[in-house]
């Protein structure tokens, strides 16, 4: 009997020795509906959004921190206009502002990011799980089962964590799981031929650029003594070529000029001033004022505070140092991390005390330090990397250039981008004998544009039940547009509403109804049934009329355009006809368009007609440029033709305009 039973035994004990290998006998295993990868900005707003449609969600986050760029540092908010950002990512600078008593905030310190973040999470009751990353993806059919997940602090097999799910939501920086996924994906630049365009590849500009005649090599004058730290031994290619260069990261910086919350910058334990030469000598043909190497955004964040950003020919930028951080494994990017920590903290080290710096720059950076409040637990350095560009999705739908600029545009638009096409430098090189920076763009002046749901769906052939709202599928270029902050939020959660629809419809992600996904976006843009705000532009021309001369202008204005009246004869009017779909009590709120300050008006005068009449109100837009302004409260009544905000020429002094008003529901 015994020798009948051989068989079967050994070969129950090969299959267990195989689960055991692969870690499948002892590996725990979490099951729910959705599960998120990454915790950004985008990956919080997404497992809120998706526990908002009813859905049982984890958000897992490889590291420490949640927020991404949002918490990390960006706090002076690249937008390009603030119409583009909806839903759940405009409620968040609602609440930043509600932090400082306005209707709006955009520029912020990492605290008050950090804690609004944490208020999303708290809120929805998220099950978030830290210090997991993906080691594996299992895929069976076009469709993720489930994946493995390592503890990132003590990688080791006894500490797997499996998770299964319906769909899953790739919201981190790098793209991990959808190349774990085996969905295909871009790294670098494509040459302007692939897809038609003209900015793409390499472009040689004079943005954040060295002056003429800097020396490359060690010893200044001799090729033969070799480059200087810093410069990458490319040769030039003919502009508009690709390549697989990736454009710079680096840290956003939380500085401050009061002296009661700073810390000075202290030399680094492995200092090293060879990484500073190619700054000391274009310091010598350069001017000696801190903007010229440190962007400050000088007067946009409150509480004494800077986010700074990178400037000039050398600075916070470590151009060239990440190449192999898109598809590097965990080791290599804890290394590249590591190496910007330590070349940004010696930066500001070298600014402030080599004697290579002129006393006059040196006294004008050491004005500041570290804010002492900031990343208290993190040695008040930055928590994130800013990781501009890694992997990028190719998938259904590939956004271009041409859909930055209004040439291509697609119907199934689930959120608008509107920041210029911006690519940091991705080389520097010797060229005619001097060190010059390569990659950089700054393409500004188109409005806002819709971005495709097919942008965030791989291709269907590859996997089902995975959306992509981060590393979405785009060229270099037109990445460098979309990569914004507010624009990963809006794409979080629509891909969160997208991944319930899926569950709900049981279909797959490429095949929802993507009108229904756009009608809750619009109708329920907080995700809590909430009566949607009512925006009335200058360009809707049926719900406006006007009196005397307007003229349509561009710039800072709100959506598309803006009108302005000179007002010569006080005879001029304007007014916004809101349709009104419920009946209730709202804030009216009037945006003051960003004018040069000769031409901002004295005075603004209202009419504002309700279910109480016609209340009249007044504001000085000289205070108020580039925000939105209350008109005050009112109750007005569902119908058309029954509301109207009215800009009164009599009564107002100066020039007028007008770009829009939001009716605000109050509670």
């Amino acid at each position: 009997m015994k020798y009948k039973l051989f068989p079967l035994i050994l070969c129950i004990t090969l299959f267990s020795c195989q689960l055991q290998k692969k870690g499948n006998a002892s590996t725990p295993v979490k099951e729910v509906d959705i599960c998120i990868y990454g915790g950004t900005s985008a990956g919080v707003v997404a497992a809120y959004s998706a526990k908002k449609m009813g859905k049982s969600v984890l958000l897992v986050e490889p590291g420490k921190y949640l927020g991404g760029m949002t918490t990390g540092g960006l706090g002076a908010t690249d937008i390009g206009n603030k119409y583009a950002v909806t839903g759940l990512a405009r409620l968040f600078y609602r609440r930043i502002g509600e932090h400082y008593n306005k209707f709006e905030q955009w520029t912020f310190p990492p605290s008050v990011a950090t804690a609004t973040m944490n208020r999303f999470v708290k809120d929805a009751d998220l099950d978030v799980l830290y210090y997991r990353r993906i080691t594996d993806a299992q895929v069976q059919n076009k469709r993720i089962e489930s994946i493995t997940l390592e503890d990132s602090r003590q990688p080791d097999e006894k500490t797997l964590i499996q998770v299964k799910a319906k769909q899953f939501i790739d919201c981190s920086y790098e793209g991990d799981l959808m190349a774990k996924a085996g969905v295909s994906y871009f790294v670098g630049r494509e040459g302007n031929e692939e897809q038609d365009e003209t900015l793409n590849g390499v472009q040689m500009s004079f943005w954040h650029q060295f002056p003429d005649g800097v020396d490359p090599y060690l010893k200044e004058g001799d090729p033969n003594s070799g480059l200087c730290w810093g410069i990458q031994p490319n040769t030039l290619k003919e502009r508009g070529s690709g390549d697989k260069l990736v454009q710079a990261y680096n840290f956003r910086l939380c500085l401050t000029d009061n002296k009661e919350n700073q810390r000075p910058f202290e030399k680094p334990e492995n200092y090293d001033p060879a990484k500073y030469e190619l700054l000391a000598r274009a310091i010598r043909k350069m001017d000696l004022h801190i903007d010229n190497y440190l962007l400050f955004n000088w007067g946009m964040m409150p509480d004494n505070k800077y986010d700074v950003n990178n400037r000039g020919p050398l600075s916070t930028d470590m151009i060239g140092m990440n190449y192999e951080y898109p598809d590097g494994d965990y080791t290599t990017r804890e290394k590249i991390w590591q190496e910007h920590v330590d070349y940004t903290k010696g930066l500001l080290y070298f600014l402030t005390h080599d004697e290579r710096v002129p006393s006059k720059l040196r006294d004008q950076v050491s004005r500041f330090g570290w804010a002492k409040d900031e990343f208290v637990d993190n040695d008040n350095f930055p928590t994130q990397l800013y990781v501009r560009e890694a992997r990028r999705l190719n998938g259904e739908y590939i956004m271009t250039q041409k859909n930055c600029q209004g040439e291509e545009t697609v119907g199934d638009a689930i959120g608008m981008a509107a920041y210029g096409m911006d690519s940091h430098n991705c080389q520097r090189i010797v060229t005619n004998g001097m060190v010059k920076n390569e990659g950089d763009v700054q393409y500004h002046g188109f409005p806002p544009y819709p971005i495709s749901y097919k942008s965030i769906t791989p291709k269907r052939e590859e996997c089902t039940n995975l959306l992509v709202p981060v590393c979405i599928s785009s060229t270099h270029i037109a990445f460098g547009s979309i990569r914004m902050e507010p624009v990963f939020m809006v794409l979080g959660q629509s891909a969160a509403v997208a991944s319930a629809l899926a569950i709900e419809d049981n279909t797959d992600v490429q095949t929802i109804d993507v009108t229904k996904l756009r009608k809750i976006l619009k109708d329920n843009p907080y995700l809590d049934g909430s009566t949607p705000e009512i925006l009335v532009d200058d360009s809707d021309i049926d719900k406006i009329e006007r009196s005397g001369h307007w003229q349509k202008s561009f710039g800072a204005h709100y959506k598309n355009s803006f009108l302005k009246s000179a007002n010569q004869k006080n005879n001029s009017s304007f007014t916004f006809i809101p349709v009104i779909k419920k009946a209730g009590t709202y804030e009216v709120f009037f945006y003051c368009t960003a004018l040069p300050d000769q031409e901002m008006p004295e005075v603004m005068a209202f009419d504002i007609t309700s279910k109480e009449g016609t209340k009249q109100a007044e504001i000085s837009p000289r205070s108020h440029k580039g925000s939105w302004v209350s008109l005050g409260t009112y109750a007005f009544e569902k119908g058309n033709w029954t509301s109207s905000v009215k800009i009164d020429g009599s009564r107002s002094k100066g020039t007028l305009f007008a770009d829009a008003i939001i009716l605000v529901p109050k509670k």
